[in-house]
């Protein structure tokens, strides 16, 4: 499937949310974005530069499995790499404060119209 033409970010929210429709593509996001956050602050903390590379690895690799294996789709930060940090990290907050669902249904509601 070929993506959109995106040409702010208020356009891409809802397109970022519709490529992580499946509860485990975000389940796996949110394991990938908090242990690499974990990581980065050990690396800070710890003075080992070595976690700040591991948490990079396990956070978008965490995210890009979840593509390949669970959502079968093209991982948006292949097309809008800051643009996507940026929503991981919104998508991550929302799903512990408990209103992603509310963000994925409206984001749904956009496709109808």
């Amino acid at each position: 499937m070929e993506t959109p033409r995106i040409e702010t970010y208020a356009e891409f929210w809802p397109h970022y949310l519709r490529q992580h429709a499946r509860p485990a593509t975000r389940a796996w996001h949110a394991v990938g974005t908090f242990t690499g956050l974990g990581l980065l602050g050990l690396a800070i903390v710890t003075a080992r530069p070595w976690l700040a590379l591991l948490a990079v690895l396990v956070g978008y690799g965490c995210a890009w499995l979840s593509h390949w294996l669970v959502e079968r789709n093209r991982p948006a930060t292949f097309g809008h790499p800051l643009w996507s940090l940026a929503s991981d990290f919104r998508m991550a907050w929302l799903l512990v404060t408990g209103r992603l669902q509310r963000e994925i249904e409206a984001a749904s509601l956009q496709d109808k119209n």
